[in-house]
């Protein structure tokens, strides 16, 4: 039984990006070593979670779901790293790979000392409907091979060491940038527009039964209907982000520790994070990774 890592997410119906992740962590660390937080019991996501560590909570609306839900996952994190060198946490439609010509993730965490917080390079995986019309079902690289970046995503998701992670993993208060050649954080929520389509409506829904407006929340204001604007634009506009020659990302973890710096007087540290308007298509090592 290893003892190098452990993943930890909470899970509330995503049902879709519950199978990638546990796919995905419980061949690399396995299961035993996964924690899943089962936001509102879903019966679906126990049976799905299986052999995982499960923590079932009440899942009521609430407006300061996300808050509750970070103070949660902080907690988690520090209860398990005595047990574990590192602690991988973050969403269920976030996982942290490692290009397959650098090794094994879990390889890579064995060598990597402890006492530190790595922050992947974070990659948007985008679904082009015209070019990748194949399903998802039982692996999401290999029918979507296509990325963007996606520097909101390049989340300090594994920690080795006693710090604060603010609300939505964007931010610790370890005041040094470790990064890796080839490590990166894929982000799946526009991997696949129908999942993208039913995740939204139950998000609309969620915060609908809060009764309150975006102000009120600690949501994003993309939870809210009004906000949503027509799916089918959101993907269509992947379409016309210029196709990059090659995958070249080094420009990408150079600016993170170029723009290097504290976060006003929260205690918290940052890079900046503009976006580019680009795309990548993985190599094809990258296909059947999860």
């Amino acid at each position: 039984m290893q003892n190098i890592a452990a993943a930890v997410t909470m899970v509330r119906d995503d049902t879709v990006f519950l199978a990638a992740w546990l796919r995905h962590y419980g061949a690399i660390l396995g299961r035993e070593n996964c924690t899943v937080i089962n936001h509102g019991r879903g019966d679906a996501v126990a049976r799905m979670a299986h052999g995982c560590n499960l923590i079932g909570l009440p899942g009521d609306p609430h407006p300061n779901f996300e808050m509750k839900r970070w103070q949660m996952l902080n907690n988690v994190v520090q209860a398990l790293r005595p047990y574990y060198t590192h602690v991988i946490v973050g969403d269920v439609d976030e996982l942290v790979v490692l290009d397959p010509a650098q090794g094994g993730l879990l390889d890579f965490l064995g060598r990597t000392r402890g006492k530190r917080v790595v922050t992947p390079v974070g990659l948007e995986v985008i679904h082009r409907r015209a070019i990748e019309p194949a399903p998802i079902d039982d692996s999401v690289l290999g029918p979507r091979m296509h990325v963007r970046p996606a520097p909101d995503y390049s989340k300090p998701c594994i920690l080795s060491t006693g710090t604060k992670i603010a609300r939505g993993g964007h931010f610790t208060q370890h005041d040094r940038l470790e990064t890796q050649e080839g490590l990166y954080l894929l982000h799946l929520k526009y991997a696949d527009f129908d999942t993208y389509v039913a995740a939204q409506d139950r998000r609309n829904a969620m915060t609908a039964a809060l009764g309150v407006g975006p102000r009120e929340t600690t949501v994003g204001r993309h939870w809210f209907a009004q906000a949503r604007g027509r799916d089918s634009a959101v993907f269509d506009a992947f379409d016309a982000l210029p196709l990059q020659h090659g995958f070249d990302t080094g420009w990408l973890r150079e600016a993170m520790h170029a723009t290097w710096r504290k976060r006003g007087d929260t205690g918290f540290w940052q890079f900046d994070r503009p976006e580019a308007a680009v795309q990548y298509r993985l190599p094809e090592r990258f296909a059947g990774l999860f």
